[in-house]
This record gives C-alpha cells, structure tokens and sequence, in this order.
C-alpha cells in the first residue's frame, strides 16, 4: 500500500490533540508505520495494566490445534454487487487458515448447492453484501445447526439496512447524520430544505460505496437519485458531514485503535475505487485525535455495535464534523479483508498480523 496526500486543513482539526500526535502523518510505508503503532499499543497496555482503565489484550485462542476446527467451508464470491471483492477478501482468509493447517475449503454459492454446507463443521463467512450480509446465510446456517463467524440473523439484516440501523441508532440517543428516504415523487427542493446541500445519496441495502453519489447542488439530485436506485429501490439522502473519516473496528467487544481516512481529493468521498482500487488514499494511525476523543469515538462505536446485536467481529464508519462533533455513518458486520481492508490494518496496529486474525476469528465459532 502506497500513499501520497500529505495532510491538509488539518490544523482545525487537531488543536485539542496530545503533543504526541500534533505532527501525525499519512503512512507512506506502511509497515514500519504499523509496527510501530503495536509497539505503541504494547507499551501503553504495560505502563497501566494496574489501572481499571487499562485496554483489554488481544484475548487468547481458546483453539490450541487446527484439527479442532474440522472441516471448514470459507464462503466467498456469491451474487451480489460486491462479489469482486469477496472474491479477494475470500481467498485472502483461505490462504491464511490452510497456511496454518486448517482444512479450509472454497465454497461460492453462485456455483453450489447452498445444501452442500452439511458436510462442514462451520464456517467462515466472507459473503459480502446481500446474500451473505443480510441475514439470509445467517438463517441457513442456523437451520443446518453449522457454527458461523460473525453477526447472527438480526444484526446481519438491520446492519445491511442503513435507514432501520439509523432509526436504531436514533432511538437509542446516538448521533447518526440526519437522513431522508428518497422516492421517485420526492420534492427535492424539500430534501434540500432539510439536509442542506451538499448530500450523500446512498442505495439503503448496498456496501462498499456502491451507488453512491455526492451531491453539490439541487439539479444533481435527479441524477443522483437513478444511480442509486439502480442497486435497490430505496434510496436514502444524507447530510454531508464535512469533516474527517474514520473506522473503528471492533473484534470480542473490543474496539481496535481507530484508522483515519483521507481520500486523495478530500472534497469527495472514501468510495469503491479508493476502498479496493487506487493507492492514493492516505491511512492514519495513530488516527490524530486525542486519547479522550479517541475514547470517546471507541466507547460511541461499540454502543453503536451492541446496538445492532452485532457480535464477533466488524466494523462502524464515523465522521467527525469541524466543531469535533461524532456522527455515526453505518455498521459493516463482514467487513473487507483485502489488501486494501481496514479490518487487517488496525488488527497489525494492535498487534495481530492476518493470519493470527483469521484464527482469531474463526475460534469465535468453537
């Protein structure tokens, strides 16, 4: 992973930061950047590991041997719009668990019996988008009685829904952007009344950025508006949060350092080409907040996640506005594991490399 885009405008931003992370920039190489923020995460967990407030280790496996896993499918591929990715994200994950031993095996939907899953001890699911992420694999698994990585029926389904996690979110006093369902009969003039300008139109049951479109002024919103419904028929419009980008992920109830996003053109957005394509986009870690504003933002995610009733392992999307205000985006309950993936990165920076990870998280499911 290469970056460029040194960081701009970021001198607002970072006037309550620590001294230690005033000067943070972009990781140009990125491996000796992660080794050193483990390191970091190692020494702060030593010098207050008798203080309540101490950060939890990475808990340890309770699956000693590869053996105990048995036969293992590693679901990746399927229909969706995402399928390119998970094809990535899949092998990935495979590659890592047979390194160690497991007797992982490919299973893509698209071209098996989803009935064949019976002959498997469990499985780790790396089915991004719908199919995979919504809840329908999640209630096949449960009615073959196969153990599962990540989130159960309910979370994966509000998860992949955008405006029922933000109604949640919402009705729980966590502050999410203001948001507006769009039809095809919408007063847009109204919506712009509303949210002000400019706007993220979003497809409610896409991941990855897919069909999403920001919008700068009301003519746009027409056009906008086709290139979302295209991926579903409901489409949502989001206030702009300007700000900066974040992802927290969190793993046994634990939310991992925070990653900072900064796009290459940072008037736009962190969408498909700059998640899995381009090697412009620029990753912070340490993120550039302060520790109590990094705690804050772990301590708002996590409710976010419990929320949701997600469990095992996944990811929150946040932004922070310019008078330092959160504002939750979405949930991803199987997130990215690509090379460009943001799950990988901020397990290194904790201390865990990808195939460790992997593991990690398919003992969830023993």
């Amino acid at each position: 992973m290469t970056t460029n885009n040194p960081q701009k405008n970021s001198d607002d931003f970072n006037k309550n930061a620590d001294s230690a992370q005033d000067h943070t920039a972009p990781i140009l190489n990125p491996e000796p950047a992660l080794a050193a923020a483990a390191q970091a995460e190692q020494d702060k967990t030593q010098t207050t590991n008798e203080s309540s407030d101490a950060p939890p280790k990475i808990k340890v496996s309770n699956v000693k041997e590869a053996s105990e896993f048995g036969k293992v499918a590693v679901i990746y591929g399927g229909n969706s719009n995402e399928r390119s990715v998970s094809l990535d994200s899949g092998a990935a994950v495979l590659q890592a668990l047979q390194n160690q031993g497991v007797d992982a095996t490919h299973f893509d939907p698209k071209h098996q019996d989803i009935t064949e899953l019976r002959q498997y001890d469990r499985v780790f699911n790396v089915l991004h988008g719908r199919g995979g992420e919504d809840g329908l694999l999640q209630g096949v698994l449960q009615w073959f009685n196969i153990p599962q990585t990540g989130s159960g029926i309910l979370a994966s389904a509000l998860g992949m829904d955008k405006v029922r996690t933000k109604q949640l979110w919402q009705g729980c006093g966590l502050s999410t952007a203001p948001f507006s369902i769009l039809t095809a009969e919408t007063d847009w003039q109204q919506v712009v009344n509303m949210l002000g300008l400019p706007l993220i139109i979003k497809p409610v049951h896409e991941g990855s950025s897919i069909g999403m479109t920001k919008v700068n002024n009301l003519d746009e919103l027409p056009a906008a508006y086709a290139t979302a419904v295209q991926c579903g028929d409901v489409v949502m419009a989001e206030r702009w949060i300007t700000g900066r980008e974040f992802t927290i992920v969190i793993i046994d109830d634990e939310a991992y350092p925070v990653i900072r996003l900064e796009p290459a053109d940072i008037t736009n957005f962190y969408d498909f080409e700059a998640k899995y394509n381009r090697n412009d986009t620029s990753y912070y870690i340490p993120c550039g907040l302060s520790i109590s504003d990094e705690k804050h933002l772990q301590d708002l995610s996590l409710s976010a996640f419990r929320a949701v009733g997600a469990t095992g392992w996944g990811r929150i999307d946040a932004m922070q506005d310019e008078a330092g205000n959160f504002w939750l985006l979405e949930i991803n309950t199987v997130p990215g594991m690509t090379s460009h993936s943001l799950v990988p990165m901020a397990a290194k920076a904790h201390g865990m490399d990808f195939e460790s990870l992997c593991w990690h998280i398919l003992a969830q499911t023993v």
